[in-house]
């Protein structure tokens, strides 16, 4: 019998979905009867990230168009509210949606597993391809209608209320006005249907909530399965001097993912300047982005560091709160200081604020020193060092990869 190919359609330039779909990837390699069942294919349109799906020797079809840098950067500025712009023309959806469907034609795969690959939603109706999306809790509408993380400082209950309002209003509104009026657009054109809101377009035939069920517990409608988290575990070694780093002094992981924003990353990297504790900080994409910037003696700058090992050696971490971001630092079960960069990190911030282990610092041109403040406040905070070890042990319970793997074989392989 031969073998069903699952197609994975990671964002390559976005660093935690990539990693996500690789865990996936891998939870299948290694699962015994799934990787008896299933090829596995990658698709990507561009981004820095396509390195780590060759390293782990995985076939990578590199779709047309491609994405330069200067379209990457201008979507990410869209992502994150920076730039209120659809973040592709009608004529780029087109070209995009056209060359996907011939792949898929081609390959024939027995469904395609995405996190925010952006036409692909569209070309799988066309083509007739089951649709698999990895989520988060905070991206499902229950979470949103109750002002996403960002209201939860109202006291005042109708306040609260009409503020949960206008956020799922404006969020709805902003990601229509981005990405969902020119593809519903483009779904016209070919003759399928169209997105009614942002949670009918994160629907999948199989919808994966990429965490715990204990991160939100949030109970969750038909058709959607909590996997336990996939965190990144890229097997390379840490450099020395993140090694020989001293524990004379607390040591604190600075990570901005692949979303910070340049400026921002650079005011809080100079804030560390004459504190008392050291910084591991994987942020060197970001710095060089900014001219002149002063690292200060105690902050170690790298590039990519394999989040995983470096928080065992942090006592805290601050972070941007991409998901796969939080779920890593709270594995460890160490607190979290978070400055979101776009409102779906905030959300992810705010459900480990609610479990007492967290700090939300608002996104600023220069928030360094309510950063400076929080990492002083939860460093001498014992209570929320207890917390997290606790919420640390509910992690351990699950295992992402595996799950997800007999999930899909359940799902795609008879």
């Amino acid at each position: 019998m031969s073998k069903k190919t699952l197609l994975f359609a990671p964002v390559a330039f976005n660093l935690a979905e990539t990693t996500r779909m690789l865990e996936i990837a891998k939870g299948v390699r290694q699962h015994p009867q799934a990787n008896q069942i299933f090829n596995i294919q990658f698709i990507s349109d561009g981004g820095e990230f396509e390195a780590l799906i060759e390293a782990e020797g995985l076939p990578l079809k590199k779709m047309e168009p491609r994405l330069t840098p200067e379209k990457i950067q201008f979507i990410m500025k869209v992502d994150k509210g920076e730039t209120f712009a659809p973040a592709f023309s009608q004529s780029e959806i087109k070209a995009r949606i056209e060359n996907e469907v011939a792949y898929l034609q081609e390959l024939k795969p027995a469904a395609i597993l995405t996190g925010s690959y952006v036409t692909i939603p569209v070309s799988c109706q066309i083509a007739q391809v089951p649709l698999v999306w990895a989520i988060q809790s905070t991206w499902l509408p229950e979470f949103f209608k109750h002002g996403a993380g960002m209201t939860d400082r109202i006291k005042w209950k109708p306040i609260k209320w009409l503020a949960d309002g206008l956020v799922y209003l404006f969020i709805n509104f902003w990601v229509r006005y981005g990405f969902l009026g020119p593809l519903n657009k483009a779904a016209k054109q070919f003759g399928v249907k169209t997105y009614r809101s942002i949670f009918d377009y994160w629907r999948g035939d199989v919808t994966l909530v990429a965490e715990p069920a204990e991160f939100t517990d949030i109970e969750l409608p038909p058709g959607y399965y909590y996997t336990g988290p996939l965190i990144a575990r890229q097997d390379f070694p840490l450099p020395d001097a993140v090694k020989q780093i001293p524990h004379d002094k607390p040591i604190i992981y600075f990570a901005m993912g692949s979303s910070g924003t340049p400026e921002i990353v650079a005011n809080i990297t100079e804030s560390f300047a004459h504190k008392p504790y050291r910084v591991i900080a994987p942020v060197k994409a970001h710095l060089d982005k900014v001219p002149g910037v002063k690292i200060p003696e105690n902050v170690l700058v790298t590039d990519w560091l394999p989040a995983h090992q470096v928080n065992e050696l942090a006592d805290l971490s601050l972070i941007h709160g991409g998901i796969g971001t939080v779920l890593t630092a709270a594995y460890v079960g160490k607190p979290i200081v978070g400055v979101g960069m776009q409102p779906e990190q905030d959300a992810n911030i705010a459900a480990l604020v609610r479990k007492g282990f967290a700090t939300r610092v608002p996104k600023s041109k220069d928030p360094s020193a309510k950063v400076q403040q929080a990492i002083q406040q939860l460093l001498n905070d014992p209570e929320a060092k207890k917390k997290a070890a606790e919420f640390a042990k509910v992690m351990e319970k699950w295992d992402g990869p595996c799950l997800t793997a007999e999930l899909l074989l359940e799902k795609f392989g008879s």
